[in-house]
């Protein structure tokens, strides 16, 4: 079966408006050399047929200097590559969504050359980094940062596309080959209504919802199971 999600709420005049927002103030800044951006909002933006939520873009954060370092030093991790395959793979990764500069990429590999995280091969003009045991230890110990950022990158990629498809009346990709089942967008859209619901929640309540939430977290952390 194909899945149709239907826009809803959401004009035209509001896609564009979201789609300016982001990437004028996100994408943008990764071809200028600027910073990357966090999103913490859930699949496709939708809050359910009514709108659009867009709390989480507006909550989202440019990447810092030691988030690129610590994932050029994933890919480095994967292989070794120059600086044009690192700001490739980023691309890919990320169905475009994050792209850096080489005015960001190889600054950054000079430094982690400096601080010994990475080590460089010359190969005529060219340069070829790879992750030192020392960059390997120093990943290591951000492997949890690590996972969330990639993580979080992934999610806004299928997100865009999910919104492309969406604004084009096209079937969302089937859940087998990646795509979300519709209850589990519904499912993350009343979650997150029902909280907004809650924002003047008495403190024995606030308890309350922090219990259902925590055990809710491990559930979902500990994976099917469990």
């Amino acid at each position: 079966m194909r899945h149709h999600f239907g826009m809803g709420g959401l004009s035209r005049h509001m896609f564009a408006r979201f789609s300016s927002h982001l990437f004028i103030h996100s994408i943008g800044r990764h071809h200028r050399g600027g910073g990357g951006f966090w999103d913490s909002d859930g699949p496709g933006g939708f809050d359910g047929p009514g709108g659009f939520d867009g709390d989480g873009w507006r909550r989202g954060r440019k990447f810092s200097a030691e988030d690129l370092q610590l994932l050029i030093l994933s890919l480095l991790e994967e292989k070794p590559s120059h600086g044009y395959e690192l700001i490739k793979a980023l691309e890919t990764r990320t169905g475009g969504f994050y792209k850096p500069s080489p005015g960001m990429v190889y600054p950054a590999l000079t430094f982690l050359e400096e601080l010994g995280y990475a080590t460089v091969d010359t190969e005529g003009n060219k340069k070829r980094y790879q992750l030192s045991d020392t960059g390997r230890a120093y990943l290591d110990a951000n492997r949890e940062r690590i996972e969330l950022m990639t993580g979080r990158l992934r999610h806004v990629a299928r997100k865009m596309e999910w919104m492309r498809r969406a604004m084009a009346g096209e079937p969302q990709v089937e859940p087998e080959q990646g795509g979300w089942l519709p209850e589990f967008v519904e499912a993350r859209v009343a979650l997150k209504r029902a909280l907004g619901k809650r924002s003047d929640a008495s403190p024995d309540e606030q308890r309350r919802i922090a219990a259902i939430l925590a055990r809710a977290t491990a559930e979902i952390e500990a994976g099917p199971g469990a």
